[in-house]
């Protein structure tokens, strides 16, 4: 078995892909560029240190290559196209922007989403990779309503957001490009924490909800029970919305075992949960965990001049995620119960919610990897 590439490993999903493949002893490459601070193999180590830590024992290292998506040969060094060419015989695109607001294609979501892809898919071409795996969003249905089927890509939808619309782009690319031999995608709906012990490392969707109410509630009096009233703080929904929240633990744990698999291999794979969570449910964590009250959900959009100056600032920050209010559809998952019955997504209840929620805010929103001075994790001279 050759390497797999992985693109996105310093990710929330990448991180956890990176420990599942590793421990089931898949060969890996992860693309990786450098940060501001530290070059790729340090913060390759760092992290790999925390699932040492975390696990009690030192796992196996990936090959860092260093690189970046949106960069033609994804900026790679001629002796690292060349490893990769004679090593790599897959490739596990999962680096994405997240971003729902755009200024234009030569921005991201864009820039990454589908320029990113593109410069992955013709790599893959001049080095020879012709099996793919993509990490794709259940969210491509944009604006659909009813039942979504894993065989369905674009039909017409209409998208909340340029992420949505980026997405339906960037797989379209895949499905048709003519080096590959063989593609998997995977559809993950909205990732969130670990269902076991509520960790994360990213902070965006949910998170980034409740970090915006725990900043505002620094702004609020409190009763004599030492809570808030925060029913001038509305958000634009009624409460009985859906959203199809998924553990990053189950998504990881079903991906490395699809992928180390070539039988199942070819399909796409909705990772969606079989019970979506309600708005109304998310609206009672935050209330929980931030000790406010009064949170309150309206369909009825209210106009900015009857606003409060705190709900100003709600609405303000709150704006990119308006569309994540919205009923989600319902995701047929048949292909990945027939595979995985073994292996059902978490249950996303209120312990679990509240789990990630007061971890996340413990963690102040911020996660740190253990100090690395040095490291080469490269490929060998």
């Amino acid at each position: 078995m050759g390497y797999v590439l992985l693109t996105g490993g310093t990710g929330l999903l990448g991180r956890y892909l990176l420990r599942d493949l590793m421990q089931a002893n898949v060969p890996v490459a992860v693309l990786v560029r450098p940060s501001r601070r530290h070059d790729p193999h340090v913060r390759v180590e760092a992290l790999m240190r925390s699932w040492d830590n975390m696990l009690g024992r030192t796992l196996p290292r990936p090959v860092v290559l260093t690189g970046d998506i949106c960069s033609p040969d994804l900026g790679l060094a001629p002796d690292e196209i060349k490893w990769a060419a004679e090593n790599c015989d897959s490739m596990l695109h999962n680096a994405a922007s997240l971003s729902f607001v755009s200024t234009g294609r030569d921005s991201e979501p864009w820039r990454s989403n589908v320029g990113g892809t593109k410069n992955v898919l013709e790599f893959c071409g001049q080095a020879g990779i012709r099996r793919f795996h993509h990490v794709s969003t259940a969210y491509v249905a944009g604006k659909r309503t009813g039942r979504c089927y894993e065989n369905e890509l674009f039909v017409g939808q209409e998208f909340a957001n340029p992420y949505e619309e980026s997405k339906v782009e960037a797989e379209t690319l895949v499905r048709t490009c003519k080096d590959l031999d063989v593609v998997t995608c995977f559809r993950p709906g909205i990732i969130v924490g670990d269902s076991t012990n509520g960790l994360t490392f990213t902070y965006h969707n949910f998170y980034a909800i409740i970090q915006i109410a725990v900043t505002l509630k620094q702004q609020m009096t409190l009763d004599r029970c030492g809570k808030s009233n925060a029913s001038y703080i509305h958000f634009n929904a009624d409460g009985s919305e859906r959203k199809n929240l998924v553990p990053v633990d189950w998504v990881s744990e079903a991906m490395t075992s699809i992928i180390t698999r070539e039988d199942l291999h070819g399909e796409t794979y909705h990772l969606t949960p079989r019970v979506p969570v309600l708005i109304r449910l998310m609206r009672d964590v935050v209330e929980e965990v931030v000790d406010v009250y009064g949170l309150h959900l309206s369909s009825t959009d209210v106009p900015e001049s009857e606003m409060s100056e705190i709900e100003k600032l709600f609405h303000h920050h709150m704006q990119v995620y308006q569309s994540y209010w919205r009923d989600d559809p319902i995701f047929d998952s048949s292909n990945i119960q027939r595979v995985l019955p073994h292996l059902p997504c978490p249950h996303v209840d209120r312990a679990m919610l509240t789990k990630m929620a007061r971890k996340a805010i413990e963690s102040r929103f911020n996660w740190r990897d253990p100090k690395v001075e040095n490291a080469r994790l490269g490929v060998a001279s």
